[in-house]
């Protein structure tokens, strides 16, 4: 992993820029045109596009160079900054960055929000800005004062010299901009945070939302846009032979019918009338080559893998030792493919026009979203700028970059600007899936009845693969072992294997990525190991946590906030670490009889500090919500190569009368920020077999429950 803090010659690079005629201090280390200027705004100060800007009115402004889909970056992120610069968190203004190196997520190598990186990856480098900031700005003081910058103090955007004397961040901007920038200023200890970490913190976003002004893609409003539905193929991969639009013209409303490479889309004056266009549409499709596939086909393949070698991902020990009365156990985990579901369906506007090409929406990854959009325009990356709003819901879906390509691709064949708007139906029948898995898990307990021996090995198809081939190498996808090369459980003799199998449909990165398969089938494995030993589930998984002291402190907080009962049928319990945050999760049902249901959940995370903690807690009561919805009833089934759910009446989610009482907790830690976006998900489906194996004896090795 990349280390998190500006490299040195990144500090070197940090560039501060005046601008002569607004005295506007922008720090940086890299200055592209913002999105404001390339559609001509006014305002001179913001033309330049950084980590920060600090105008002569005292405005200052955080460019955040990650997207905002609820996850809470629109506040946090300038927490960060507000920390150092001394500020309260009031005084700051977002802007979502365009397209830069700058903006590269350095734990990802690319300009993407995902694998819950946001804070981890910003903690140092936005407090590293904002120290930096804090210290030219008491220099450029000093100077004006001719007083020793020591007596010199920096506090809710002025600059307080001991005399009296002051000025606002503001009115030292321009002088402060010429300054040298420390190349390591000194960064606040925990102890001296006075907006990291504090429960009153509330979120920036909150009044735009509340007020209906924050523009989601689905808001995109261009002047002589159209709105245009897309036709595409019911197969996954078909394209269009041929089509009869006769019958799309003649709806009112209606104002053009264009084919692109993969679908035909309807342009027309609003939504109804495109997708009343959509609906007389007479289309020939060539299927491709997924017109036959199956779910009984993808998995007898994904079966036939458990007989390949594959990659050795980790070993410990040797799992061929034989072990003095050790008893034998294994097992087998199915879990189907999953759809991301966001509320907010697939959406993108774009103009092309005048050999540029601008694209405004929801996006995850915005780098990518250059590149395709300039394939597809057939201009220059340069010349594709990128608008990033605000999503409404992320989950992995909107990394993809089909739906960008596919407004860039109508736009230019319509000459229109254009919002291009999926339906729900669209949305479930034609996602990047989280890929199907199958998992075998063999072990032998010790005399101890612990385990001596373990043996996992997972078979799936790699998303990597598909999306960034280059990261795979030798049958090894890094984004495979998440949940299995990370186990914190002590066992002397262990061995991970990971087989990739190619299944044809087109998968994706979906929230904790394989987290959540992995985590099901080895903390499945580790319960049943607990009930061949005859022991407790919390007591087994105390004993092998020694050497994971956050671990065990988490596990043994769920436990006492639980009220956990040892011998009780009604419990189930996991736990893991995932993406720098170690958590445990208990799982209470209401009886112990077959028809039960989940009655609690309580969740413990040492997520380390937690910048802003209530934002926390919602964030892994989300993943908690999200993940119990996926185990008790969400699965994609294909049927000759088309996907069979389309809608929530049979693609879930938990209504807010089904979503059980669900406690969070936080352990209180010094430790680096951990991820949390995606933490919640993982320990759900694997506590409630867990809890449904204890109430009823009936192992759920498959998902979902309800199936």
């Amino acid at each position: 992993m990349k280390n998190n803090s500006l490299p040195n010659q990144g500090r070197r690079q940090f560039l501060q820029q005046g601008a002569a005629a607004t005295g506007a201090f922008v720090i940086g280390t890299h200055l592209p045109l913002s999105s404001q200027a390339a559609t001509g705004g006014s305002n001179q100060a913001a033309l330049a596009n950084a980590w920060i800007q600090i105008t002569p009115n005292n405005q200052i402004t955080l460019i955040c160079a990650r997207s905002e889909m609820g996850q809470d970056v629109y506040t946090s992120l300038p927490a960060l900054l507000a920390e150092e610069l001394n500020l309260p968190l009031s005084m700051i203004k977002v802007e979502i960055a365009g397209v830069a190196p700058v903006y590269i997520n350095a734990m990802l190598g690319g300009q993407i929000t995902g694998g819950s990186t946001s804070v981890r990856e910003a903690f140092d480098k936005l407090r590293t800005a904002g120290a930096a900031t804090r210290s030219v700005l008491v220099q450029a003081a000093a100077q004006k004062w001719n007083v020793a910058a020591a007596d010199c103090k920096a506090m809710n955007g002025k600059v307080v010299h001991a005399n009296g004397k002051s000025a606002t961040y503001g009115e030292l901007a321009a002088d402060a901009a010429k300054l040298p920038l420390p190349e390591k200023p000194t960064l606040k200890s925990p102890a001296n945070f006075m907006v990291i970490g504090k429960e009153s913190m509330r979120r920036l976003d909150t009044p735009a939302k509340v007020a209906g002004k924050a523009v989601y893609g689905i808001d995109v409003k261009i002047p002589g846009m159209a709105i245009a539905s897309l036709a595409q193929c019911p197969v996954i991969g078909g394209t269009p032979t041929s089509f009869d639009a006769s019958g799309a013209m003649k709806v009112s409303g209606v104002i053009k019918v264009v084919q692109i490479s993969d679908g035909v889309a309807v342009l027309a004056k609003d939504f109804y009338a495109a997708r009343k266009g959509r609906d007389a549409l007479k289309i020939t499709w060539n299927e491709g080559p997924n017109a036959n596939l199956n779910n009984a086909v993808v998995r007898k393949s994904l079966e036939d893998g458990l007989s390949q070698k594959g990659a050795v991902i980790k070993t410990v020990g040797d799992t061929g030792a034989a072990v003095p009365n050790g008893k034998a156990i294994s097992a087998q985990y199915f879990l189907p493919y999953l759809a991301h579901s966001t509320m907010e369906p697939v959406n993108c506007s774009a103009d092309v026009s005048n050999g540029k090409c601008r694209i405004i929406g929801p996006i995850q990854f915005q780098q990518g979203g250059q590149a395709v959009a300039a394939a597809a325009a057939g201009v220059k990356p340069e010349d594709v700028t990128i608008e990033t709003t605000f999503l409404g819901g992320g989950f992995g879906r909107k990394l993809e970059l089909d739906f960008i390509r596919q407004a860039a691709e109508i736009s230019k064949a319509a000459g229109m600007p254009v919002k291009m708007l999926w339906t729900k139906e669209d949305d479930i029948t034609h996602d990047f899936y989280r890929p199907m898995s199958i998992h075998r898990v063999e072990g032998v307990l010790g005399a101890n009845g612990q385990l001596a021996t373990m043996k996992a090995k997972m078979v799936s198809q790699s998303v990597t693969a598909r999306a960034f081939p280059g990261f795979v190498k030798d049958g090894f996808d890094p984004f495979m072992v998440e949940g299995s090369n990370n186990i914190t459980y002590e066992i002397p003799n262990l061995e991970i294997t990971n087989v990739i199998t190619d299944t044809g449909l087109r998968v994706g990165y979906w929230r904790s990525v394989s987290n959540a398969l992995n985590a099901f089938a080895i903390e499945s494995f580790v319960d049943e190991a607990a009930k061949a030993a005859g022991k407790d589930p919390v007591a087994y998984r105390l004993a092998s946590l020694s050497k994971h002291p956050r671990a065990k402190a988490v596990l043994e907080t769920a436990v006492k906030k639980s009220g956990y009962v040892a011998g009780s049928k009604r419990f189930g319990v996991a736990q893991m670490e995932c993406y720098d945050t170690y958590s445990a999760c208990i799982l209470e049902l209401d009886t112990a009889a077959p028809d039960t249901k989940v009655k609690k959940i309580t969740f413990v995370s040492d997520c380390g500090i937690a910048v802003h903690p209530d934002q926390a807690r919602a964030q892994l009561m989300g993943g908690v919500i999200y993940g119990l919805s996926a185990a008790l009833g969400n699965v994609i089934t294909i049927e000759n190569g088309r996907v069979q759910q389309n809608n929530f009446n049979d693609y879930p989610s938990l209504r807010q009368n089904q979503v059980p009482n669900i406690e969070v907790h936080l352990i209180p830690s010094q430790e680096k920020p951990g991820g949390l976006g995606e933490v919640g998900v993982p320990l759900v489906a694997p506590a409630l077999a867990n809890a449904i194996a204890a109430a009823t004896g009936k192992r759920i090795r498959e998902l979902p429950v309800k199936a």
